[in-house]
């Protein structure tokens, strides 16, 4: 369970963020995360949250967004939101790390699928663009749908896609949540379901 203070990194994105009011905290209102993006890193895919909004404000560096196809460049002091339903993706536009106070309302299941990713990430089960395999990605997607899905194609083709997809990936032992490997679980276990 993600607690204020703590910190997740994803080393294949170059993400590092810093929970600053969790889920339980806010009553489900909201999460709000320092984001930290080394130069080069990003946001694993172009997304949609159809019933969260997300404000974005730049503290130091630029960052790159690109919303529902038109780019823009943040630096220090602009703040960008990213209403519910609108594709998009965010990436360090910069040299030097991209630092970013992002707030996403209401919580729902935000702090569980980015600690699933990141935990994978780190323990070396995504590709390099952050994606773990199409499977696992199908198990993970279909549970967290009502809160993130791709932008393309239509959301009853991902659908159709995701129920084809989910149940294979569930057959062989794939879950929605992933807890990452700690001294207590060399090896990471997914959490129960």
């Amino acid at each position: 369970m993600i607690r204020a203070g703590d910190t997740i990194e994803n080393p294949v994105t170059g993400e590092r963020l810093v929970f600053r009011k969790t889920s339980a905290e806010t009553n489900g209102e909201a999460v709000v995360l320092e984001c930290f993006v080394q130069p080069t890193g990003f946001v694993a895919a172009a997304h949609v949250h159809p019933r969260q909004d997300e404000r974005f404000e730049v503290l130091k560096g630029k960052v790159g967004f690109k919303l529902d196809g038109q780019e823009i460049v943040g630096q220090a002091g602009d703040r960008v939101v990213v209403p519910a339903g609108t594709s998009h993706r965010f990436w360090n536009a910069g040299d030097e790390e991209a630092h970013f106070v992002c707030e996403v309302r209401p919580a729902l299941e935000f702090e569980q699928l980015i600690e699933t990713m990141y935990g994978l990430a780190a323990d070396g089960k995504t590709n390099r663009k952050g994606l773990p395999n199409p499977l696992r990605l199908a198990v993970i997607a279909q549970h967290h749908f009502e809160d993130v899905r791709l932008p393309f194609p239509p959301a009853w083709m991902q659908r159709i896609g995701l129920a084809l997809g989910a149940p294979l990936g569930r057959l062989v032992g794939y879950r929605p949540t992933y807890v990452p490997a700690s001294p207590e679980t060399p090896e990471g276990e997914a959490a129960p379901a």
